[in-house]
């Protein structure tokens, strides 16, 4: 299969940002402040791009923006050609909140979007078992939040986000919270989900490894209020990955460095929207 990488820039787009503007006004203070401006973004379909950037960026403001969550001060966001005015099932979302609801087993939680989209209870239930266990969670399906660890709770999150098969994907740092075998296991299905799937996801991370081993490309944030400092493509065929080949590519350690450096940056000086 063809990945957008090694498409180039053929695949329309899915997502279009233009001359984004994102206030935030903190809920105790009462104080606000500019944590988007001025950024310019298009996101292909099918591509997976991580977001990377500093502490404050505005990473997490631009994902609740896409999902419908939060209203622009200015600039538009258009998907499929039809401008953003609230959220959607055509985007999922995880974020770093678990957001399961308490009453309900980890089976029925995984399940709920399928639900409400009244899907009927067999066909609902065997598609979200089938993720529950994609998410090495299948043998406690009938646990309550309560039960699990902080861990747990956020792969009942991802695996509801996709068992409910959103057309884009919006996920802020999901695997964060999991233990670091975990979380490779679960890039490397995430990663094959997402291209067997043909879903567009982006895809928030502190992580330079998580956003290259995912990313078709990885677009690094300035400073805030945040723009887009610039866009890498990963030359790894996304089919072709495993974290077995990638630790041992000179390639990889390469971009990781690149990648560093530009999360590093400070000055502003050489921010000209640079592609590579």
């Amino acid at each position: 299969m063809t990945t957008l990488a090694e498409a180039g820039a053929r695949a329309p787009a899915k997502i279009t940002i233009a001359d984004l503007v994102l206030d935030y006004v903190n809920s105790e203070t009462g104080v606000g402040h500019r944590a988007v401006e001025g950024l310019a973004l298009d996101v292909a379909v099918n591509e997976f791009l991580c977001v990377l950037g500093p502490s404050g960026c505005g990473k997490s403001t631009l994902l609740a923006a896409i999902a419908g969550f939060l209203r622009p001060t200015g600039g538009t966001i258009v998907m499929d050609g039809k401008r953003v005015e609230g959220p959607s099932a055509e985007r999922g979302v995880v974020f770093q909140e678990y957001a399961l609801l308490p009453w309900m087993n980890v089976l029925d939680n995984a399940a709920l979007g399928l639900k409400l989209r009244g899907v009927a209870r067999d066909e609902r239930y065997a598609t979200a078992r089938r993720y529950l266990a994609i998410a090495n969670l299948h043998n406690v399906e009938h646990k309550y939040p309560h039960e699990l660890s902080g861990g747990m709770k956020q792969r009942v999150a991802v695996a509801r986000t996709l068992a409910n098969s959103p057309e884009v994907m919006l996920m802020d740092e999901p695997f964060a919270a999991v233990d670091a075998q975990t979380r490779m296991t679960l890039q490397e299905e995430l990663g094959r989900i997402a291209m067997q799937s043909k879903l567009t996801v982006i895809f928030i991370t502190h992580s330079v490894e998580e956003a290259i081993f995912l990313g078709d490309r990885v677009a690094v944030m300035t400073p805030g209020p945040g723009r887009i400092r610039t866009i890498v493509r990963v030359p790894f065929a996304r089919g072709m990955r495993t974290w077995a080949a990638l630790n041992t590519d000179p390639a990889f350690a390469a971009l990781r460095e690149q990648l560093l450096g530009l999360v590093r940056l400070k000055s502003e000086a050489t921010d000209a929207a640079r592609v590579t």
